[in-house]
């Protein structure tokens, strides 16, 4: 299951000169000297990987429209071509007319061989008639052949430039979606240091999005798939899951789910890097697995504030957002977070 909320298209087709500025070089090497470290790296490059995505669907889009272009462009080059050959047996058969008829006789000849002046004017008008439908057949044979020819030349360079273009915007993509995934795993990597430590690094700042949400419950993550639900068994816990998870890549965006106050940061157990934030009435939720924090402890966050970066620290098996929702801020209190959230109008 996905969630249907989506960054809208910023535009339909941009030119391939625009699509390479975007791809502009960076490394993940030294982004930690820059504000807001490795973490804002990551969701930087979140940002380039989704417009390039973008640009490349827009793409992929523009080349079906081309495509059912030149569908209709071929099936019009076929009636041309039937055209064509209709021309040239109207030629055929207007030259085989005037072979019987006489009308390649010389014009000295036809006036001997006429019995009286009427028979040489019908003679003479039905050889201009044929004369003429020679000369128009010929000059629509030739438009006709001229009209083709330049239909196969534009069919032919719209789709050189469709390739042309849709290579260079998946070559964008697939080299800032390399860049994303080793930037990715360098953070993982420091957030497993922490862990091992028993340390937090403290809160990175990061430049989020100036995002008024009017409803004043959100999801945890934007853009996700459910994985692991709430009360599910498996090998991977001693008794039944206590939270849903949210299959996410690494160093995604998490939100909080609602105004609150953060009452925990954490480093360390099987829950890896994990922030808990208590809400009006009593309830608390909990984003673990993370992979970075950016609030602190006794900090104040609004609906939809980023809290963290998922990750895949602790007791985990792969990259994902493990959330809870309790009645206390410890392990044990839990509810189904997909009932919790659906009552306050947010549906999963």
């Amino acid at each position: 299951m996905r969630s249907r909320r989506r960054h809208p298209l910023l535009v339909p087709v941009l030119l391939c000169a625009l699509a390479v500025l975007i791809a502009r070089p960076t490394s993940a090497t030294g982004a930690s000297d820059a504000p807001g470290g490795l973490s804002a790296e990551v969701v930087r490059l979140y940002d380039e990987a989704s417009l390039a995505t973008q640009q490349y669907e827009a793409g992929r889009r523009e080349a079906d429209v081309q495509r059912g272009r030149a569908q209709r462009l071929e099936r019009l080059l076929a009636r041309e071509r039937q055209d064509i050959a209709a021309l040239h047996g109207d030629l055929g058969r207007i030259a085989r007319a005037q072979y019987r008829s006489g009308g390649g006789l010389p014009h000295t000849a036809q006036i001997l061989l006429a019995d009286s002046p009427d028979e040489l004017m019908r003679g003479q008008r039905a050889v201009w008639q044929a004369d003429l439908a020679v000369n128009n057949a010929v000059t629509k044979s030739r438009r006709a052949e001229a009209r083709l020819a330049a239909d196969e030349e534009k069919a032919a360079s719209a789709w050189q430039v469709l390739d042309r273009r849709n290579g260079e915007l998946a070559e964008i993509k697939r080299g800032i979606e390399k860049k994303l995934e080793e930037a990715q795993w360098t953070l993982q990597g420091q957030a497993d240091a922490s862990v091992a430590a028993g340390a937090c690094r403290g809160a990175v700042r990061l430049d989020q999005p100036r995002t008024r949400f009017i409803q004043p419950w959100v999801a945890p993550v934007e853009t996700y798939e459910l994985s692991s639900d709430f009360g599910s068994g498996g090998d991977r816990w001693a008794s039944r899951h206590t939270g849903q998870d949210f299959a996410v890549d690494i160093g995604t965006p998490v939100r909080s789910v609602g105004a609150g106050r953060v009452v925990k940061v954490s480093c360390g157990g099987a829950f890896g890097i994990e922030v808990v934030v208590k809400h009006a009435g009593g309830y608390y939720t909990q984003y673990a697995h993370l992979a970075a924090v950016t609030v602190e402890q006794g900090e104040r966050v609004a609906a939809g504030q980023w809290v963290g970066q998922s990750g895949t620290t602790g007791n985990s098996t792969g990259p994902h957002l493990h959330f809870e929702v309790r009645l206390t801020p410890q392990l044990g209190s839990g509810v189904d977070p997909r009932e919790w959230l659906a009552s306050r109008g947010v549906r999963l």
